[in-house]
């Protein structure tokens, strides 16, 4: 089976999540996902690092200011700032980490209509590149893993 890029997998946020709230469609958590997708949510949950970034996430929060957490929380949550998206870890446990929505949109119309279409079903390296870009590689040192972990 085929595994997507991480890339893939966190940047929606910026794109295609935009698009699809502007159309009233809200994050409904990665569970809901696996509810009709159990083998790609089993596969991205044990072989994707971001599957579990909160724990990553959670070692740099004490270092960082308000408006660096809030940075890091674009692209290592689901949905920050967007309805039924990351608020925090105690408000929104569900959605501390990037799950399904980070890049295939929000999910509610989906997972309400079961229509292929309302949904991003392979999103394109442009919502990639809004989290895995070339500042960040280089600010963080990491190389994003083609094919590296999710379904």
């Amino acid at each position: 089976m085929k595994c997507w890029t991480i890339g893939v997998f966190i940047v929606a946020v910026c794109s295609a999540a935009t698009v699809a709230h502007a159309k009233g469609r809200y994050y409904v958590g990665s569970a809901r996902c696996a509810e009709c997708h159990e083998e790609q949510y089993k596969n991205f949950t044990k072989y994707s690092k971001k599957a579990n970034s909160w724990e990553t996430l959670s070692l740099m929060l004490p270092k960082l200011t308000s408006e660096e957490v809030k940075q890091c929380y674009k692209c290592h949550t689901t949905g920050y700032g967007q309805q039924g998206g990351f608020v925090s870890r105690q408000e929104t446990p569900d959605m501390a980490q990037v799950g399904c929505e980070t890049c295939h949109s929000p999910g509610s119309e989906h997972c309400d209509t079961g229509e292929k279409s309302s949904i991003v079903r392979r999103p394109s390296e442009k919502v990639c590149t809004e989290c895995h870009n070339s500042q960040r590689v280089e600010s963080f040192r990491f190389k994003p893993l083609l094919y590296s972990g999710a379904h």
